[in-house]
């Protein structure tokens, strides 16, 4: 994921809404917008959110729009902040499917799906303490998984990358991480994208301080 407009489906609301937290830098600021009554996004809501993006500011600005349900009314209404946004301004809507979107908004908004966790196994990997040792063994232990298993993994590590705060997850770093699992599409093996994708997490993974 990134802090750039867009619009993210999923159902774990709060879980993405930190992880896009752990994406900032120092002083961005963060609007997030829920509905005040009930699951639908209503259109007090969507002038509530026009009215925090146009608030001037001299830091950058996340507006991020979370609803089960984005009415038509509703993204109309959102269309021109999202087209043509305040300097330095980023929109993010989170909801659970992209079927209820209005065709003007997905021709301006790139599509983010994240996989949902439930049913899926801890993460055995402690990202908190990866080193070259630990990346070896986890390889191992799942060098003869298939490419969807692989593909989730590479989004729990990433996930946890994030949270940790212990990593410089720069743009070439997010970047690494998303051509991973299109060289998984490719045919590439699991082990050899996975160890590449960890070791450049380890590249960029902050020292302690002594």
């Amino acid at each position: 994921m990134r802090l750039t407009s867009q619009v993210i489906i999923t159902s774990r609301f709060d879980e993405t809404i930190a992880d896009l937290k752990a994406l900032a830098q120092e002083g961005e600021r963060f609007e997030v917008i829920r509905p005040d009554e009930g699951k639908t996004f209503q259109v007090k809501d969507a002038k509530r959110a026009i009215e925090k993006a146009y608030i001037s500011s001299d830091v950058r600005k996340i507006v991020i729009l979370i609803s089960e349900v984005f009415s038509d009314v509703v993204q109309n209404k959102l269309l021109k902040a999202i087209e043509e946004p305040p300097p330095g301004t980023e929109f993010i809507l989170i909801l659970p499917t992209k079927s209820t979107l209005l065709p003007t908004i997905r021709s301006r908004l790139p599509i983010t799906v994240l996989e949902e966790q439930d049913g899926r196994e801890a993460l055995t990997l402690d990202m908190e303490r990866l080193d070259v040792r630990s990346v070896y063994a986890f390889v191992q232990e799942h060098k003869r998984i298939d490419t969807a298993a692989a593909k989730l993994l590479l989004e729990q590590i990433a996930s946890a990358a994030i949270r940790s705060r212990r990593y410089r997850l720069d743009t070439r770093t997010l970047d690494h991480l998303r051509d991973s699992r299109l060289a998984l599409d490719k045919g590439s093996p699991a082990s050899f994208v996975l160890t590449g994708a960890l070791l450049k997490l380890l590249a960029r993974k902050k020292r302690e301080r002594p």
